[in-house]
């Protein structure tokens, strides 16, 4: 066993990461067998909008949340939807469907040529609200998932979800520092979304 096999096989085990808080989403399929898994898709979710800290999220992306609870709760009620990775405010990361399979984060999207992002991305969740700043623990965390992921997938694209559905989605939105994101990862220009670099904090 070669040394990356070695690292490899410390970090994962069949696509769930080993420093992930583990909690199985059951909204999740097989990808389709010509996948070539090389985006990575940053969102941000808070449950209400602008409330942190709570388990809300998990809760959604295991079919569990209360729709009753809050009012901004019932437009979303049936929604079954998933991610790979949570990162909390705090650094925490959480994982809900194994990077093997296909999560249902991106919805009706198009990137790099290819329509339905879902089958070929990974998808990571900012706690956070669109337009709003994240935390250093958030970067931090995002420092330690990515290049375990650029290990093992074949990597070679970022974007956010504004990125891959324009006009239906705006998340994360311009609190995202891209350039430190790149600063962090130590990724080439073409990994990056086009012009986003350069509309980011210097």
């Amino acid at each position: 066993m070669n040394k990356v096999c070695q690292a490899d096989c410390k970090l994962w085990e069949e696509g769930w990461y080993r420093f992930a808080h583990k909690l199985a989403s059951p909204n999740f399929g097989p990808r389709p067998q010509s996948a070539y898994i090389d985006l990575i898709v940053l969102h941000s979710i808070s449950l209400p909008p602008g409330v942190y800290g709570g388990s809300e999220v998990q809760a959604l992306f295991t079919n569990k949340l209360d729709w009753l609870a809050h009012p901004y709760f019932k437009q979303m009620e049936g929604l079954e939807v998933s991610t790979h990775f949570y990162i909390r405010r705090t650094g925490e990361i959480w994982q809900f469907v194994s990077c093997d399979d296909r999560a249902w984060h991106a919805g009706v999207s198009r990137y790099r040529g290819r329509e339905s992002c879902n089958d070929d991305s990974i998808g990571i969740e900012l706690e956070g609200l669109e337009g709003d700043t994240f935390e250093s623990a958030q970067y931090e965390a995002v420092s330690a998932l990515c290049p375990a992921l650029l290990q093992r997938y074949p990597i070679q694209h970022l974007a956010g979800h504004e990125h891959i559905a324009p006009g239906r989605k705006t998340d994360p939105g311009p609190g995202l520092d891209w350039t430190l994101l790149q600063k962090i990862l130590a990724l080439p220009d073409q990994c990056f979304p086009a012009r986003i670099l350069k509309n980011s904090s210097p």
